[in-house]
């Protein structure tokens, strides 16, 4: 094999992680590697085309960001949304600058969103997508923190911001999720999920900010040939512009340090910097490569990196058996803070880093706020991966979802599952019962107190041995006891969610609870079939819901629980003729008649019909007014004979 060969051949595998780890990142909001390892392994590649001359079909350096999901209707752009090369140098910055003026900005780290307004309204939001079609979040945009609804400006005004989450309200966020693996990783898959959300409602209680860094179109104003006279004209309609500087050579290293100063304490995250010509026709002149525009260029931070060693990896259980791998690593100072720990997330990323104990690493940052690895400089991969639970000793176990292995715990009466279930059981969205800290409840679990959640109803017995426990006295017990019986008065998404059906968050707990017109009884009759029907719950939830309840312990224990709670009545309006009961709809594509999905959704509930997100044996009819499309909706509905209607079929035969 010749050298070339062997290139071409290391520049396939380059594609294949690569493509993996985008496709992870962008399009299941996860991670199969550290942002440190991608840019490495990128530009590998990068360097191998130039020595090579060969660009591979799919390479991400001729593709840019993942393919929009199936969920949203998708848009092309009108103008393409590219990539921006990038540098770690700070003298190439410099020269880059041929001598001329630029805007140094901060490069946000969250979701990017393509905003058009017409007559002073905002008419249409677009997410990046893959750069020349996104996804239309228009709805969503509308609950956005900062984003102005009317703006001064009359003409057509297009554009482009970041939709962020602060790193104080993503805290927030995940202070309220119990369990490890259910917390976000990091702000920007937070944002990226609060963003493309199919429910609004979800996005409006995310706390969603928008910052604009570029003015696509407002052909009618004049800006005398000035990018900062762009990000006034912006800052006049009411948006919140991203924070720049004005640089020439000579001040621009000042204002690096300026930036890399304030990330440290700045609340909104950010990857890097982006630095764009002041003079709009010069860098509109330098045109374009097949990926980059030429008048911009991204700065990414130079990641401080630390030598250490490998001491132990700690293995976390968790109340879904999901067992969690941290490193443990002799103490080094990043980026003025000591640090020593680092999730390492699941079994793929540990393999892929072939760690053993006693290996030197190397650790950083991720924009120099979350500790990683970076890489193993030793790479033994004598790590022995755990056969038991760390907490049981049962069996554990390696699954594989999707492309990423993580390891589980299999034994259903785990310890660790049990303290996690009543933390859950006891939060503030499920039975909010104060008093009952995760410390408390391992005391209680240990002494034998609580076997089931019903359990909990019952610690008046234990008066005596509560109150001579540490941290307990009679003030503090009466105050339990208090709590407790407030809340025996509860409602049934609160219950549903308090169950830790894995799989069923507080929002599809009440999604389930409307579906089912707030009746457990039939919320536990239903297969699996009529559950994964549901729109916004899928095969995988139906799955769990209906294995919990069809297990005979966990029946017999939900039986005890309901005898001691009270479960207020919700009230199901019907809203005129019941002309679509018993018929299932599902929509798909852009609509014509309807603002969006959700308004033609609310109009065929509200005539006792359901829409679901799959087409199934009892599916009514599939909406779409791509009739003839090649979607796998479409030829679902074809191979199972149901009908295929326009909006305005549908309109004229059911509404």
């Amino acid at each position: 094999m010749d050298g070339k060969e062997k290139n071409v051949n290391r520049m396939k595998e380059l594609v294949l992680l690569l493509g993996k780890a985008s496709k992870a990142y962008y399009a299941q909001n996860t991670e199969i590697m550290s942002n440190y390892e991608y840019d490495r392994l990128y530009d590998e590649l990068v360097k191998l085309e130039e020595i090579t001359g060969v660009i591979l079909a799919n390479s991400p350096t001729v593709h840019v960001g993942y393919e929009a999901v199936e969920e949203l209707p998708k848009e092309r752009h009108e103008v393409p949304m590219l990539s921006l090369a990038k540098t770690k140098s700070r003298e190439e910055l410099q020269e880059w600058l041929d001598g001329r003026e630029a805007l140094l900005s901060w490069k946000l780290d969250g979701l990017t969103v393509v905003l058009t307004y017409a007559g002073g309204k905002l008419v249409k939001a677009v997410t990046r997508g893959n750069g020349e079609v996104g996804e239309v979040v228009t709805n969503n945009v509308r609950v956005f923190q900062n984003v102005p609804m009317t703006i001064p400006y009359q003409g057509e005004l297009v554009v482009r911001g970041e939709a962020v989450i602060s790193y104080s309200e993503f805290e927030k966020i995940n202070s309220r999720i119990e369990e490890a693996e259910a917390k976000y990783k990091n702000p920007r898959n937070l944002c990226s999920g609060s963003v493309r959300q199919l429910n609004n409602e979800v996005t409006a209680a995310r706390n969603v900010n928008l910052y604009a860094f570029s003015l696509v179109k407002a052909d009618e104003a004049e800006f005398h040939n000035s990018r900062a006279a762009q990000f006034a004209f912006l800052a006049e309609q009411g948006f919140d512009i991203v924070e720049y500087k004005m640089v020439n050579p000579d001040t621009i290293l000042d204002a690096i340090d300026y930036f890399e100063n304030k990330i440290q304490t700045n609340d909104i995250p950010s990857d890097g910097l982006v630095l764009i010509y002041e003079d709009i026709a010069y860098g509109e002149s330098l045109g374009r490569t097949a990926k980059f525009p030429r008048d911009a260029i991204a700065f990414k931070w130079a990641d401080e990196l630390r030598e250490t060693v490998l001491t132990e990896m700690e293995w976390s259980a968790s109340r879904t058996g999901l067992i969690n791998p941290v490193a443990i690593f002799e103490p080094v100072e990043l980026e003025g803070t000591t640090v020593s720990r680092a999730s390492v997330h699941n079994i793929s990323i540990v393999r892929g880093l072939k760690l053993g104990i006693g290996d030197h690493i190397a650790v950083y940052k991720a924009n120099m706020i979350i500790p990683q690895i970076a890489e193993n400089l030793t790479q033994s991969d004598t790590l022995e991966i755990p056969e038991i639970c760390p907490v049981c000793g049962q069996p554990a176990q390696i699954r594989q979802v999707n492309d990423v292995q993580s390891l589980y715990c299999n034994n259903p009466s785990c310890d660790a599952k049990k303290v996690k279930a009543f933390t859950l059981f006891v939060s503030r969205d499920a039975l909010n019962v104060d008093g009952l800290s995760e410390s408390t409840l391992e005391k209680f679990l240990a002494k034998g107190f609580l076997h089931e959640f019903a359990d909990i109803f019952h610690l008046e017995q234990y008066e005596q041995e509560i109150t001579q426990m540490e941290g307990f006295g009679e003030k503090s017990y009466g105050n339990l006891i208090e709590s407790i019986e407030r809340a025996r008065n509860t409602t049934l998404p609160r219950v549903i969610y308090g169950l830790g059906i894995e799989n069923v968050g507080v929002a599809n707990a009440k999604l389930l609870c409307r579906h089912f017109r707030f009746s457990i009884d039939a919320l536990r009759q239903a297969d699996v079939e009529e559950l994964s029907a549901i729109d916004g719950i899928g095969e995988v939830i139906a799955g769990s819901i209906y294995e919990y309840f069809h297990n005979e312990e966990r029946i017999e224990q939900l039986e005890h629980l309901l005898r001691e709670v009270n479960i207020a009545d919700e009230p199901v309006e019907e809203e005129g003729p019941q002309t679509l009961a018993g018929m299932s709809f599902v929509i798909t594509g852009t609509l014509e008649h309807y603002e969006n999905r959700n308004a033609l959704k609310e109009q065929i509930e509200s005539k006792g019909g359901k829409v679901t997100g799959s087409v199934t044996g009892k599916t009514t009819c599939l909406i779409n007014n791509d009739t003839a499309s090649l979607s796998s909706k479409n030829k679902k509905a074809r191979e199972l004979g149901i009908p295929v209607l326009s909006e305005e079929d549908f309109m004229e035969q059911y509404l």
